[in-house]
């Protein structure tokens, strides 16, 4: 019987293929296991981020500024946006003061939450001791100006809008939330809602107290968590040793918290759950509740669509 001769080239051919082929295949089971958690969304924006850079002074975004007058149905402010503009469009956010409060009291959340990648508007309010109420209806004037009539108009995506505030400012945060419920996301600081209660409440929300505020007390606020329901996604967070004014100065502990709540929900950014589900940095934080796992409601739509 004739043997075959072995061919070498041939033989090492077959093994180049069949390596290639593992490799490929390799890859794509690599792909089909990738959960749609980890798999980007259209509305990422930035490096991925790291313990240090939620906590970060300046986020990875070069920033500026443009005031705002009085008129438009609130009382002026200043806008903070990213001057990129590679990669499409930022989501936007309206925060207002507390009572007697202006906009240079906390404007520290401007620049730091802009350089994270949203156009960041702080308004002035009409008077200084406008209602919750009324602070909900100019938040609310304030996102139709940004998105419609100001001049960074087309920098802002019109269906990534979340409102925040501190403590009467607070309220109208929620107040705001509960009239528009097609925002992406709420948060209040130590906020002061009349009606004690956010049954109502469509929108992803966050609600911070502040263990040692007198004014608004943990106690309270917990009890308005608790009225929110179970089918909207929400967080408590108690700030420890804190008194109701502790906004009124740059604090680590609300920009690392703050920052994975905005990119989840208005980002739709699922790369920063891992901050708030579990908490991944207790210090100076007494109590935490959530919802976890804090999922958008727009990523889950497109994940079923």
């Amino acid at each position: 019987m004739l043997r075959r001769q072995s061919n070498p080239a041939r033989t090492l051919r077959v093994r180049k293929a069949v390596t290639a082929a593992a490799v490929a295949l390799g890859a794509l089971i690599a792909a089909v296991a990738q959960s749609p958690a980890s798999a980007a969304g259209p509305y990422q924006r930035g490096p991925d981020p790291t313990a240090a850079s939620v906590a970060a002074v300046t986020g990875p975004f070069a920033i500026a500024s443009v005031s705002v007058a009085r008129g438009n149905g609130f009382g002026g402010g200043v806008i903070y946006y990213p001057t990129d503009t590679s990669q499409g469009t930022f989501g936007g956010i309206a925060i207002s003061p507390g009572l007697n409060g202006t906009w240079p009291g906390i404007a520290w959340l401007g620049p730091r939450l802009a350089s994270q990648g949203f156009v960041v508007f702080g308004i002035e309010t009409n008077n200084l001791n406008d209602s919750p109420a009324s602070r909900g209806t100019q938040l609310l004037a304030a996102l139709d100006y940004l998105t419609r009539n100001s001049a960074v108009r087309t920098r802002v995506d019109a269906g990534r809008l979340g409102v925040i505030g501190h403590s009467m400012g607070g309220g109208g945060a929620l107040d705001a939330a509960l009239r528009r419920p097609v925002l992406q996301a709420a948060i209040g600081n130590a906020p002061h809602l009349p009606s004690g209660s956010l049954a109502g409440d469509r929108v992803p929300t966050l609600v911070y107290a502040m263990q040692n505020d007198t004014l608004v007390t943990p106690a309270r606020l917990s009890s308005l968590y608790n009225t929110i329901p179970a089918t909207t996604e929400r967080a408590y967070i108690e700030v420890t040793g804190a008194g109701h004014n502790y906004i009124g100065q740059p604090s680590t502990v609300l920009a690392r918290t703050m920052i994975p709540w905005l990119k989840i929900f208005i980002d739709d950014d699922a790369r920063y759950s891992r901050f708030l589900c579990p908490l991944s940095n207790q210090a100076g934080i007494s109590q935490y509740r959530s919802s976890c796992p804090l999922i958008s409601t727009t990523a889950t739509a497109s994940n079923a669509g």
